[in-house]
């Protein structure tokens, strides 16, 4: 039986959906975590702990557990797992990537950096310090522009600015949100980084796919129907298969397909960003990772195999090429925090749900939590699901669901 390294932070909502997966599959199980199972002394070969904000102190640890329980694949769940998976993976001899180019696909400035060298198209971007004067740096900077954090995601510190006022007030934003101790200690040194990049107008879309052997592979391409102008960039809905005409999509894969090849990006799942205007497409981010949160749930392949499903099996090196994306559309809301408050009260879920076309609604954020929109915000209430016969009635119906529900935020 095949064993597979799950990296499986705490706060993640991954863990179900891969554990599910690997059951069905019939693999064995490693949950590995940054926290130590009360479980672990029960079950040595199945619960690991390795700590997940040093990739090299977690790659000695699995180097020690895989001794005596040899591992055949790791997976990594998300963005704080990757690099890790990349540590870990080069201990144990399996087959992935570089740990620089997984760094690279982490450090935004960094993917800048390498993308720009190999030619592949993003916007005009410069490194700033959060330690030097605002002033002077919004005096070199072009207008609009966008002002970001390195190593964040989930547009979490994410601006627009469109002169130098905005700029210095985004930048003394931005350094606040950083500076939260937790951020700090995640962050480290590239807490005090910030990229800024020209603001590229046109429309957003998302790419899923995999990378084996540094070869790209598409899985879906979903459009952003919502306009991403700013000033912030929470995203909500997702849907797919596109519906640009069939020369865009085809320059959105080929530049997607140079980033990963430019980053060094090999055997790993891929998630990209990308917006595109009249000059073609621009890379905005490529992740060494899956869709986040419970976006995955949009995609389903064969019969009825899941997004990580298929991830697992591409990690244990099988042929997946067979499994193409079922037919139907699909789409999700990612449904955004209206304003910070005090979550109370959630009306008319069961309402949504009656919507022609709706799949599910599911509500991730609990009653008193406190929540906050982007820049300081990094979640969502919850999650939108449809599946219908095209595109238009997938976003018809995520777009009503949504208008049935009341979020009461004190």
């Amino acid at each position: 039986m095949s064993r597979v390294l799950l990296l499986l932070p705490t706060t993640t909502y991954r863990t179900k959906a891969f554990i599910d997966a690997a059951m069905k599959l019939g693999v064995e199980i490693v949950a590995a975590s940054e926290r130590p199972n009360t479980l672990a002394n029960s079950n040595p070969q199945g619960l690991l702990t390795l700590d997940l904000m040093s990739p090299q102190r977690a790659a000695s640890q699995a180097r020690e557990f895989a001794e005596q329980f040899p591992v055949d694949a790791v997976v990594p769940v998300d963005e704080d797992t990757a690099v890790v998976a990349a540590s870990v993976s080069e201990a144990l001899g399996l087959p992935y990537h570089s740990v620089d180019a997984a760094i690279t696909a982490k450090n935004k400035l960094r993917m800048r950096e390498v993308l720009a060298a190999a030619g592949v198209r993003v916007p005009r971007f410069w490194s700033v310090s959060l330690d030097d004067d605002p002033r002077e740096i919004a005096a070199r900077v072009s207008y609009p522009c966008v002002v970001k954090p390195v190593f964040l995601s989930t547009s979490r510190g994410v601006m627009r600015a469109n002169n130098q006022d905005e700029f210095v007030s985004a930048l003394a934003r931005l350094d606040k949100i950083v500076s939260e101790p937790n951020l700090v200690r995640r962050g480290g040194a590239l807490s005090r980084q910030a990229l800024v990049e020209e603001f590229i107008p046109g429309f957003e879309v998302a790419v899923e796919g995999l990378a084996t052997d540094g070869e790209f592979r598409m899985l879906a391409l979903f459009d952003k129907p919502d306009p991403l102008d700013g000033p912030f960039f929470e995203e909500t809905i997702y849907v797919t298969p596109s519906r640009l005409n069939p020369e865009v999509q085809r320059q959105i894969i080929e530049t997607t397909a140079a980033a990963i090849h430019a980053m060094g990006l090999r055997n790993c799942p891929i998630h990209a960003e990308l917006r595109v205007n009249e000059s073609g497409a621009w890379v905005i981010e490529v992740a060494a990772r899956a869709i986040g949160g419970l976006c995955s749930r949009t995609l389903r392949f064969g019969e009825g195999v899941s997004l990580e499903e298929l991830i697992i099996r591409h990690a244990l090196r099988e042929n997946v090429d067979n499994l193409k994306r079922e037919r139907l559309a699909a789409g999700v809301m990612m449904i955004p925090i209206p304003r910070a408050g005090t979550l109370r009260e959630v009306r008319g879920v069961d309402d949504a749900k009656k919507v022609q076309d709706l799949e599910d609604v599911i509500i991730t954020a609990h009653i008193t939590q406190k929540v906050m929109p982007p820049p300081e915000g990094a979640s969502y209430l919850g999650f939108i699901f449809s599946r219908a016969e095209t595109p238009d009635r997938v976003e018809a119906a995520l777009r009503e669901a949504h208008a049935r529900i009341e979020f009461v935020i004190e």
